[in-house]
């Protein structure tokens, strides 16, 4: 009779064998996948790499300046800042990125809306002007009820009034009251 132990000899060549079989054949369709997808994988590397250079470039001083800004504020922070910054480890760069991509979203549609800062304190003062000659006409407030553009400015008056309301909860820091000792 075979004792088992005789047994376990031949199952491991075998198993050797297969496995070294396998890693050691040269296989052309394997290789070529591996060489397709090591090009792309550096083309898409090189892309983004590109695509980041240029969004630092288009952010220009802002781009700088929050890059400064955050080193500062991690090195104020001391040790609590550093431990900031090593958790957000391999995170840091696609913040970062992110809110570059944001930020020329942004200036696209800036550009796309024709959007731009007034070109003189004249501009500011005849809108503030035009805003309260509306505000105070009864001629105004008889049209915007009867065309029903009430509603619209309703929804105005309580977008602006909430953000008035956030605004204040984030200075007191507390949703109600203010802290008292």
């Amino acid at each position: 009779m075979l004792r088992p132990s005789s047994f376990r000899p031949a199952l491991r060549s075998r198993a050797v064998r297969s496995t070294r079989f396998a890693s050691t054949g040269s296989n052309p369709q394997l290789e070529a996948a591996q060489k397709k997808a090591q090009d792309v994988f550096s083309s898409t590397q090189q892309t983004a790499t590109k695509a980041f250079e240029n969004a630092k470039k288009i952010a220009g001083p802002l781009g700088e300046t929050a890059g400064k800004y955050l080193a500062r504020a991690t090195k104020s922070a001391g040790p609590l800042g550093e431990r900031a910054g090593k958790l957000m480890g391999t995170y840091k760069e696609p913040v970062l990125y992110n809110f570059t991509v944001f930020r020329e979203i942004l200036k696209q549609v800036y550009r796309a809306e024709g959007l731009s800062p007034p070109s003189s304190i004249d501009v500011v003062r005849s809108a503030y002007r035009t805003m309260w000659t509306n505000a105070t006409s009864k001629a105004f407030w008889q049209k915007t009820i009867s065309s029903g553009e009430v509603a619209r400015l309703g929804v105005y008056a309580l977008e602006a009034y909430g953000i008035f309301k956030i605004g204040e909860m984030v200075g007191r820091r507390s949703i109600v009251g203010y802290k008292l000792d």
